[in-house]
């Protein structure tokens, strides 16, 4: 196939989308249901599993320190593949990367649920890991192809919502289970939902058309180890390893990126999306996302210790506690995701991340003895601010972009999304090395810090040149 033909075919793709411009409403609704079960099993489970440990960890009879790699092999199996499917999804089809993906997860956590050691449930949990990273590498490239260009904002709102909602009851939705059932149940729910959602996929997800150039094999091992390595090292650097091993993997994602970055400034469509972040507005969306997640990560994984080991509350406390946060991202999501289809994402994301970054400082400045308001109050307050900020934050990374990069952009969405929970969740356990009593509150401090750096990223994207990108547009 020569290169004019392929630009044709590309051309041809990009112009039946702007023609189709979303599903019809009734086979809309059903494919939002589908995709809306898969997002919120893939993102509960990279909740739950840490709540869940210590009970693992005895059942399985093995140490605390080994059996974080339940957590660690899921975490690994989707930051190295995010970007390589989002890549594959523009070759064969995002519907089919994401049904493939689905099957694979809830064939995994068949598996995990009927694991016997804990080298056969980190297997099953490596194996999970790149079925979510099929869901969720490409679900929100669906979704700018399920809603029509004018409903874009609402779309990716409610999208928000569902991971938003399902990443912060995790630990909720663990302790509940778990208060009643074995842990293996944490996982042997997700097989019936996974087989509804499957069997909502085949009929209502949108078929798009496909880029014509080969997946290139190459870049996807430089990719996994760079991203590999790079979340590695930030655990590591978390528990203190010894700084030669760390300052090693540092450089070895440094090396490995660079190789990755040389090779995809030559790809006409690349696997790092280095020609979208050459868009200003991307890449301050892409860095928006980061920091806000990271604030994101540190505030969930800081409070439960805050809450337990400062203020003597029991777990059932905890989880009520907790609630108004995600209660607030709730019920701000669609609204901001409403509002970013008429005012600009720089101005509502700068403005829910300011709020952000004041709740948390909030929260690092409870008084001694404080009583349950004066905590809902903070917690209400973050939760509004960090759900103001993220619907009209994923429609300004997705709409700038062209219809035909929606897989690198979506790709970029998830890895963000990851990179930032785990810097976070890093940075808590390296508060609580430095102090067990004061750490929750200095990693409280760095959230805030975090999330005012994401509203000035966010509010720079106002002083951006040029015109979006049209929803459905070419390049």
């Amino acid at each position: 196939m020569d290169d004019e033909q392929a630009v044709g075919e590309q051309a041809g793709g990009v112009i039946a989308e702007m023609m189709s411009d979303g599903l019809p409403a009734q086979r809309r609704v059903w494919a939002v249901l589908t995709v809306s079960i898969a997002v919120g099993l893939a993102t509960l489970d990279t909740a739950i599993a840490n709540t869940a440990l210590p009970v693992i960890a005895a059942d399985l009879l093995t140490t605390p320190a080994a059996s974080i790699w339940v957590v660690n092999a899921y975490q690994l199996a989707l930051v190295v593949s995010l970007l390589p499917f989002a890549a594959l999804g523009e070759i064969v089809g995002y519907r089919r990367v994401y049904v493939v993906g689905l099957v694979v997860f809830t064939l995994a956590s068949l598996v995990c649920a009927l694991s016997w050691s804990l080298p056969s449930l980190t297997a099953a949990r490596v194996l999970q890991g790149f079925g979510a990273s099929g869901i969720m590498s490409v679900n929100t490239a669906l979704i700018r192809f399920i809603y029509p260009s004018r409903l874009l904002g609402r779309g990716v709102g409610f999208n928000a919502l569902i991971v938003a909602v399902s990443f912060a009851v995790g630990p909720t939705v663990a302790s509940a289970v778990l208060s009643v059932a074995s842990w293996q149940w944490l996982f042997a729910v997700n097989v019936p939902l996974g087989v509804i959602a499957i069997a909502l996929a085949m009929p209502t997800l949108p078929e798009t058309r496909r880029l014509a150039h080969r997946f290139d094999t190459a870049s996807a091992l430089l990719n996994a180890a760079t991203f590999g390595l790079l979340i590695f090292a930030i655990g590591e650097a978390a528990h203190r390893a010894p700084v030669a091993e760390v300052m090693a993997e540092f450089v070895g994602a440094a090396c490995f990126g660079a190789l990755l970055w040389r090779r995809q400034a030559t790809l006409p469509a690349p696997m790092l999306p280095v020609d979208l972040f050459r868009r200003p507005m991307f890449t301050l969306s892409a860095v928006t996302s980061i920091c806000s997640f990271a604030a994101q990560g540190l505030g969930f994984v800081a409070l439960p210790f805050y809450f337990h080991s400062v203020l003597g509350r029991t777990p059932v406390e905890i989880g009520l506690l907790l609630t108004p946060w995600p209660v607030a991202v709730g019920i701000m999501a669609p609204i901001a995701g409403a509002l970013s289809d008429r005012y600009s994402p720089g101005l509502l994301g700068g403005f829910g991340l300011a709020i952000l970054s004041l709740g948390m400082l909030s929260l690092a400045g409870l008084p001694a003895h404080p009583g349950v308001i004066d905590i809902v109050w903070r917690m209400l307050l973050c939760g509004a601010g960090f759900g103001f900020f993220q619907s009209p934050n994923l429609k300004a990374l997705m709409s700038s972009a062209p219809a035909e990069r929606s897989g690198g952009a979506s790709g970029i969405v998830a890895t963000a999304r990851l990179l930032g929970q785990s810097t976070g969740a890093a940075l808590v356990a390296l508060c609580l090395g430095i102090s067990v009593s004061y750490g929750s509150s200095l990693a409280l401090v760095l959230g805030a810090g975090f999330a005012g750096a994401a509203s000035v990223a966010s509010f720079a994207r106002l002083l951006v040149a040029g015109p979006e990108v049209s929803p459905l547009a070419g390049d």
